[in-house]
């Protein structure tokens, strides 16, 4: 069966786009051109009108035809060199269907080597589309053929693995249809694809990275913020909350690495001003496909007025959980129904993470009607347990000057402490404490600092800490403490978290408690129980490593160029924790086989390919290794990834 190409008219015209809200909430430049696509209303073969509005084409069948080119195009006024999939930026939408078999014939025109990743996949190592790894990659007038059987359902995406083509705009989505009916009714559905796109050569942004780690960072505190603390903490605890973060020479702020003040954020090819379309009628459930295909942006999605039930992450169907918002990392699959009142238009807002910029979409019942556009998010600041912190026998400290952010004592164990009122226990963020579980009423009166060593002027990037006699208590799993090996210590690593709190019930920096229900990774429950019941024969602890300043990323402090490969007996369970000692999200994806999420009922573990570990944190999930060959183990942030890099070899 030959692909059947499914594109609105008007998708055959490179349209032009603005730069959307950029560093300090000006929108630059000028619309040259509106978004009008015609509506394709194509039905699928269940009956669900798929694709309403969608700007970019759609591929059926069987097989199909690649051809990668170099693109010009313009999403801000200037034209630029992109890499395109058979003409388009992003690449058309791949449909296919469970238990069949695809064959995907790539060309590359381009003049250097390329490849493509079928991110979320379970085929055979030779078919996953890592140079070096899997294949040699694919040279210059050379086709390479991808044939596989598919074997999941679900939503996932595709994109270059070879140098920085994938910020260029070589990626695109893949929807799997399911042998079996879906578990839950829709009527009809739309893909949204979340992206970041920059005019500059992605080589010149890595450059500027490593010479200045905040080149991109206009969000940096000010002399109106130090106002505003004064008025609010008054000079003592401010001076000594300075003072601190000075000593350790980072930064509250160091949230994205690459912001709006270069990022265009594009929602299916759309920006800001312009924004994407999609329609939907009276009485209709409809099921939004999210996928994040950027190069280095988190979004926090959220639709106004609108409730979301969460009904499968990274392809995975989930029991249904409802929502108000979500963090989607870079990589990351969430499929969300909602029920749409038809007398009104809804906007889809997903902010950065940074709040330096957004994309946005209307969903309405027709094409006239708009819905305002809510006000990026006040910029977040990180805090000392985002560092890892270890808070536990510090007594003597003037806990003055720290800013503990609110609720982000999540994970903490404070069973040893003098607790005597004022915690809230229904707040998601302190539910899982054992004061909360015992019904104790918490303050932080009576901790003993006396241990605390303040000979050093820093330890671990925490301004002298001596953090050797601290005991953060423990989790289902393992304790707090943590392990560093001797890689970890030089000027390589610039911190490292002694007492990770566990990531999975903490919605994120930006989300906590505010106001809004924000999905953690504590509420995802695969729908189907566990098929892998045993008890994991080991444990591979893993720490994201870095030096913000100097733009070096590692994994136990050991670059990918010197590591090596993480060795895996075929059919073995095991265990593998991340402990993030950076003050950055890094989202993990492990090829080849699922990555099932320790998120407290090990009957129904959710299945995932790429997984958050926030600042400070960890969090463990089992594998299976059922899928022998070379696989890739990194970091997503594309720029993170050239250190942030194992290979995992299963045999």
């Amino acid at each position: 069966m030959k692909t059947q190409l499914i594109l609105n008219k008007n998708d055959a015209k490179r349209r032009r786009f603005v730069k959307g809200l950029a560093a300090g909430g000006v929108v630059a430049g000028l619309g040259l051109s509106g978004c009008s696509s015609t509506s394709n209303k194509v039905a699928a073969d269940r009956g669900v009108t798929v694709g309403e509005f969608s700007h970019e084409p759609v591929l059926k069948g069987k097989v199909f035809d690649l051809n990668i080119d170099e693109q010009r195009v313009n999403f801000t006024g200037r034209s630029r060199i992109a890499t395109a999939i058979n003409g388009t930026v992003p690449g058309p939408t791949l449909r296919w269907k469970e238990g069949e078999t695809v064959t995907l014939r790539v060309k590359n025109n381009l003049s250097v080597d390329t490849s493509i990743h079928w991110h979320g996949m379970i085929l055979d190592y030779r078919m996953d589309g890592v140079p070096g790894l899997s294949f040699d990659g694919i040279k210059p007038g050379e086709t390479f053929t991808y044939r596989f059987k598919v074997n999941q359902s679900g939503t996932y995406w595709y994109h270059s693995h070879s140098g920085f083509q994938e910020q260029t705009g070589m990626h695109g989505v893949i929807v799997i249809e399911p042998k079996n009916p879906y578990p839950y009714k829709f009527d009809r559905e739309h893909v949204i694809s979340l992206a970041d796109w920059t005019d500059e050569d992605p080589t010149r942004v890595y450059g500027k990275l490593k010479k200045l780690s905040h080149y991109y960072n206009f969000n940096e505190r000010t002399v109106g913020d130090l106002v505003r603390e004064l008025k609010k903490d008054g000079l003592k605890k401010t001076f000594n909350n300075r003072k601190m973060w000075n000593e350790m020479r980072m930064s509250q702020r160091d949230l994205s690495d690459v912001t709006g003040y270069t990022y265009t954020y594009l929602m299916n090819s759309s920006t800001p001003r312009e924004g994407w379309r999609g329609i939907f009628k009276a009485g209709e459930k409809v099921l939004l496909r999210f996928v994040n295909t950027s190069a280095m942006s988190f979004f926090d999605v959220r639709i106004p007025g609108l409730k979301m039930t969460v009904v499968a992450s990274d392809g995975q169907y989930i029991k249904p959980v409802s929502v108000d918002e979500f963090r989607i990392g870079v990589a990351e699959n969430y499929d969300v129904i909602v029920e749409p009142d038809a007398s009104q238009a809804y906007t889809i807002f997903a902010q950065s993470l940074g709040r330096s910029g957004y994309a946005r979409g209307t969903l309405a019942p027709n094409s006239t009607m708009t819905a305002a556009v809510p006000k990026v998010d006040p910029v977040p600041d990180l805090t000392h347990l985002d560092m890892g912190m270890d808070m536990s026998n510090m007594s003597g400290m003037d806990h003055s000057g720290m800013d503990m952010g609110g609720g982000d004592m999540a994970g903490m164990d404070h069973s040893k402490m003098n607790m005597s009122g004022g915690m809230d226990c229904s707040d998601p963020m302190h539910a899982s404490m054992d004061a909360c579980k015992n019904q104790e009423k918490p303050t932080m009166a009576g901790m003993d600092h006396s241990k605390m060593d303040h000979s050093k002027k820093k330890m671990s990037g925490m301004s002298g800490m001596n953090h050797s006699k601290m005991d953060m208590g423990s989790d289902s799993k393992s304790s707090n403490r943590v392990t560093h090996a001797a890689t970890e210590y030089g000027p390589h690593v610039d911190m490292r978290a002694e007492a990770p709190r566990l990531g999975i019930t903490d919605p994120g920096i930006g989300l906590r408690n505010n106001g809004r229900r924000v999905l953690t990774y504590a509420d995802l429950k695969n729908l189907y129980p566990t098929t892998d019941k045993r008890k994991p024969s080991r444990e591979i602890e893993l720490h994201l490593t870095g030096n913000m300043s100097r733009y070096m990323w590692s994994i136990n402090g050991v670059k990918y160029a010197d590591a090596k490969p993480i060795e895996l007996k075929f059919g073995e369970r095991v265990r593998i924790t991340l402990v993030n000692d950076t003050m950055m999200s890094h989202p993990m994806h492990l090829h080849g086989v699922w990555s099932e999420l320790e998120t407290g009922d090990s009957n129904y573990l959710p299945r995932k390919h790429t997984v958050i570990v926030q600042p400070g944190s960890k969090v463990s999930y089992l594998v299976t290794a059922d899928a022998r060959g070379r696989w890739a183990y990194h970091c997503h942030l594309l720029y993170h990834m050239l250190g942030m890099f194992r290979e995992v070899r299963i045999s």
